[in-house]
């Protein structure tokens, strides 16, 4: 998406989630707004632009998931592929705490970038995206996974719900650096991120149920009777959401409420309590010490330089340097 100039941003629609239902439809979701939050975080990594709008794709893609979370704990989105972005993690601590990184090559960037933009596809390449949760309460952990065949973010969250949740999904996303304006009439560039998730969940699951194949690739044995259709209500909410425009999840001066009600007026939507997203990283250099603790001596004097070990976080780039005073007193 080109950079836009919008109006003046409303900051208290932004950073949120905001879950919704469509009772007529049997729909139920949320959308997702992102203005400082995901500006700090692109913002502190250096990497080339196509690269930032695909990790804030994967911010917004994550954060309207892990919301979906009634327990409070961890949710993890992580891409592990063989194209120019081999890396992507978006770390979030329920309900809204978020971090993320990207490891790309930027020559290899380069040669898929045209006029400053890259599929999100040619980016990522073949490999897997997995989702983690981890339950704060039980200290459980699940994991699903869904292979990337050079597809974008949006496709590959399709074909995890439809092939391991087994639910209708639609989803979408989009990133851009705006040029806004400020209180004063300032010009100010800025990242911004969106996303909407509807999903179909019916009182009856055989609602649900949809043709595994396309129609023009039935074989010609099969019984098409027997094969159930896609739900009228369904169809029509994947209408509706597929008529939204990337300025619109983005835009400050479009709150999610009034995207919402232009999707569903006809119908009717209710909206809840939003959660509240932050750019906010867990290092710590407690959490450090802890980990050079578990070091062999010799692989702490290897990793030392003039004595001293120094550890950057990847997430928020902090810099944590242990002296050899710290190193030999037998705090680390």
């Amino acid at each position: 998406m080109n950079d836009t100039t919008v109006t003046q941003t409303d900051s208290r629609a932004d950073d949120r989630a905001l879950p919704f239902q469509v009772d007529p439809l049997d729909v139920r979701g949320r959308v997702v707004t992102l203005g400082p939050a995901i500006d700090a975080i692109l913002a502190r990594h250096d990497l080339p632009r196509p690269v930032k709008v695909l990790l804030g794709e994967a911010v917004a893609l994550a954060s309207l998931l892990a919301t979906s979370l009634k327990d409070t704990g961890r949710f993890i989105l992580q891409t592990e592929t063989d194209g120019p972005v081999s890396m992507l993690v978006v770390d979030i601590r329920t309900p809204g705490e978020i971090r993320a990184t990207a490891t790309c090559n930027r020559e290899r960037v380069e040669a898929v970038t045209v006029s400053g933009r890259a599929a999100s596809g040619d980016l990522l390449g073949r490999g897997t995206l997995a989702m983690t949760i981890e339950q704060g309460k039980t200290g459980r952990r699940y994991q699903g996974y869904v292979p990337l065949e050079n597809e974008s973010l949006e496709d590959a969250a399709h074909s995890y719900f439809r092939q391991s949740e087994q639910i209708p999904t639609r989803v979408r996303l989009a990133v851009a650096e705006i040029v806004d304006r400020g209180s004063e009439g300032e010009a100010q560039q800025a990242w911004r991120a969106g996303g909407l998730i509807a999903q179909f969940l019916p009182e009856s699951s055989e609602r649900i149920k949809v043709r595994d194949l396309h129609p023009g690739d039935t074989p010609d044995d099969a019984d098409v009777a027997d094969l159930p259709l896609e739900d009228d209500a369904w169809r029509e909410a994947v209408a509706l959401v597929d008529t939204v425009e990337d300025l619109e999840l983005i835009d400050p001066a479009v709150p999610a409420e009034r995207l919402l009600v232009r999707l569903f007026h006809e119908r009717g939507v209710r909206v809840f309590e939003p959660t509240v997203l932050r750019d906010h990283c867990t290092c710590s250099r407690e959490r450090i010490e802890q980990v050079l603790e578990q070091l062999p001596a010799d692989e702490l004097e290897e990793a030392a330089v003039e004595g001293a070990v120094e550890v950057r976080c990847e997430f928020c780039g902090k810099e944590y340097r242990f002296t050899p005073e710290e190193l030999n007193s037998g705090k680390v």
